[in-house]
């Protein structure tokens, strides 16, 4: 059991934690919604036939129970649902952040906007591609109704303005999420697999006085080069195709843009602030 629960984090964790920053837009959140998932699969007393849509769903319900509460908490407090705000006494990790972090807000205000049920349906379905069977459970409403909160939320989503819809290309989506996972496993092969063989790479450093940008061409100098940044250690997700943000125990220091050509990344710009990675 121990060797598949290892198997399983290797192959899922990174899409857990994705799963949950794109529906909690918190890394903090989305790292221990992942982490509770895996618990629940190591507790879990028959085998799993299918390992990725069980944790989908389970962290899924997760999500959903945080995003219910936090509705709850705002509706207490007398504030509006959309806008209303539950008091930090500390400030977050947001508030130490220097790099600007604001290539995503977009994306996660109109998905602030939306119902629970709406988030989790549009996400899981039109952004991670899973089947409105599968998310009626987890959501515990008819597969109906499921489809009726999924489009409601593409609806707002597409009148939010032109380039946000763009998260629901398939394409995008299988190839980033290779990325990422590469990434965190430290997997140079599996890398060097979704990247062109024309790849190249750029990387700026946010630095006083300025410092001369980065460039890498070729697969493996610019995976390599990658794995020295984003490898394991740091935590990468999707804040809005192409965008990856890249979080060092919940502190952001790096924003990379992603341009495809075809089923392989061709180009990669990152923006890194050294000084947001802790020591």
């Amino acid at each position: 059991m121990t060797d598949s629960i290892d198997t399983a984090w290797r192959e899922q964790h990174a899409y857990l934690v994705n799963l949950g920053y794109q529906l909690l837009g918190d890394i903090g959140d989305a790292e221990d919604v992942a982490q509770e998932a895996f618990l629940r699969l190591a507790r879990a007393g028959e085998p799993v036939e299918d390992v990725r849509a069980w944790l989908t769903v389970v962290t899924g319900r997760l999500c959903l129970d945080l995003l219910r509460s936090a509705r709850v908490r705002r509706v207490h407090l007398g504030g509006d649902s959309a806008t209303a705000t539950v008091p930090d006494p500390a400030p977050g990790p947001a508030d130490r952040v220097t790099l600007d972090d604001e290539v995503s807000a977009a994306l996660l205000a109109v998905l602030r906007m939306l119902s629970p049920g709406e988030r989790v349906a549009f996400v899981l379905h039109d952004v991670f591609g899973a089947p409105f069977e599968e998310i009626a459970t987890t959501v515990g409403r008819p597969v109906g109704t499921c489809r009726q909160l999924a489009r409601r939320a593409r609806a707002k989503v597409t009148g939010a303005g032109p380039g946000l819809v763009e998260v629901t290309r398939a394409e995008h989506r299988h190839v980033t999420e290779a990325f990422i996972t590469a990434c965190a496993n430290g997997d140079l092969t599996a890398l060097t697999a979704v990247l062109d063989p024309e790849v190249w790479g750029v990387g700026t450093v946010l630095a006083d006085p300025p410092v001369p940008a980065q460039v890498n061409h070729g697969r493996h100098d610019v995976a390599v080069n990658l794995l020295r940044y984003l490898g394991p250690g740091a935590t990468v997700v999707c804040a809005a195709e192409p965008v990856l943000l890249a979080f060092d125990r919940g502190r952001l220091f790096a924003v990379v843009v992603l341009t495809l050509r075809g089923e392989r990344v061709m180009k990669i710009e990152a923006t890194a602030d050294p000084a947001a990675r802790q020591p």
